[in-house]
């Protein structure tokens, strides 16, 4: 471990996280499902290195310094990365087709899901929190039809991943923001309905919850909802 000017892992990979960035879990799980040997070095948000400036001029996690000594950041950036590098862990269709197709769901995905969680725990007023709850919703259920879509597919092979039965890529960089929705249980009592419209997003959720590649990074369920109590606006009485 080389620290002239600043940790990392001389002529291999060094990853720059923190565990409850979803982001960061993200650049992970990536990192795991290609059986890549990394040295994980843990970034405090509330407290960040006088050095990490030198990594990533931008302060934020996750960034990944690679053997030639590039540094790249964005959970996506890294995650593709990771797939384009690594072809023999099979994360990305060969099938240009199949790529595209789960490009467009995981722009869906990003767009909706993560900005109405933030959404909802921003929310104050009463009007605002009914707003941003349905918001959510609709976004869970617009998500779930496009999982339908996916499964009757032959690259979806009916579910409950986005690739059949198979763990992969579509997971990899959505499962800590499906974690993520145990926070609005939380904080702000919303829980996703057990109703039609919410089924096929349920069976996903339910087999990500269940996946060891899931759950070998998931942080502690306490822990977590109090690293995210900073973010959450406190509702007047």
């Amino acid at each position: 471990m080389s620290t002239t000017a600043y940790p990392y892992n001389e002529g291999g990979y060094t990853l720059y996280s923190n565990p409850y960035c979803p982001f960061s879990q993200c650049a992970v799980r990536a990192l795991n499902a290609a059986n890549v040997q990394y040295v994980l070095e843990t970034i405090d948000l509330e407290n960040k290195p006088t050095w990490y400036h030198q990594v990533n001029p931008q302060l934020k996690v996750p960034a990944l310094r690679t053997p030639n000594g590039t540094v790249l950041t964005e959970s996506l950036v890294i995650s593709e990365f990771v797939a384009d590098q690594f072809p023999e862990a099979h994360l990305l269709s060969r099938d240009a087709i199949e790529r595209a197709q789960l490009r467009l769901f995981i722009e869906l995905f990003n767009k909706l899901l993560f900005p109405n969680i933030y959404r909802v725990l921003q929310s104050t007023d009463e009007e605002e929190k009914k707003n941003s709850k349905q918001a959510l919703l609709d976004s869970i259920r617009d998500i779930g039809r496009e999982l339908e879509i996916q499964w009757s597919r032959r690259s979806g092979k009916g579910g409950p991943f986005w690739n059949g039965d198979k763990w992969g890529y579509a997971e990899i960089v959505s499962s800590s923001f499906v974690g993520n929705l145990i926070l609005t249980k939380h904080y702000r009592d919303l829980s996703i309905p057990d109703a039609k419209d919410f089924a096929p997003f349920n069976r996903w959720r339910k087999a990500i919850e269940a996946a060891p590649e899931f759950l070998k990074v998931k942080p502690d369920d306490k822990l977590l909802i109090n690293a995210f109590k900073k973010f959450v606006a406190v509702v007047p009485k």
